[in-house]
């Protein structure tokens, strides 16, 4: 049974940092690209970073380059989305996500996932 769980995200102040993490089971972390999706009332969910663990080639929003950083840790099957200089426009749910495919830019540009965890919260306020 495919599992993604998330853990991390809360409330901060903007400029702050956040952790979220994404622990993963059921599959073969390495076959897949992993990534984070966010969703607001306003806009539908988007790719806000995404990674490959098999080459470590990663993709970036243009929103959140620079400020975020994706890792992760084969050994631990775990997905990492460091959030430095958070804005009050990062608020969402973050979702993390399991691609069809090892490519991260297909997973964050055309949603190619075929799983999903529960979502974190992640508030920023001014």
């Amino acid at each position: 049974e495919v599992q993604l769980v998330e853990s991390g995200g809360g409330s901060v102040q903007a400029g702050e940092s956040l952790t979220l993490s994404c622990t993963t089971s059921g599959f073969t972390f390495d076959e897949y690209a992993i990534g984070w999706f966010r969703q607001t009332p306003e806009k539908e969910r988007e790719g806000v970073s995404c990674i490959s663990s098999r080459d470590g080639s990663t993709y970036y929003a243009d929103s959140v380059k620079g400020r975020f950083t994706v890792s992760s840790d084969n050994a631990k099957s775990t997905v990492y989305l460091q959030m430095n200089s958070l804005k009050t426009e990062d608020t969402g749910l973050y979702y993390c996500v399991k691609s069809t495919a090892q490519w991260p830019d297909l997973l964050c540009n055309f949603r190619t996932y075929d799983y999903w965890g529960l979502g974190r919260q992640v508030t920023v306020s001014s």
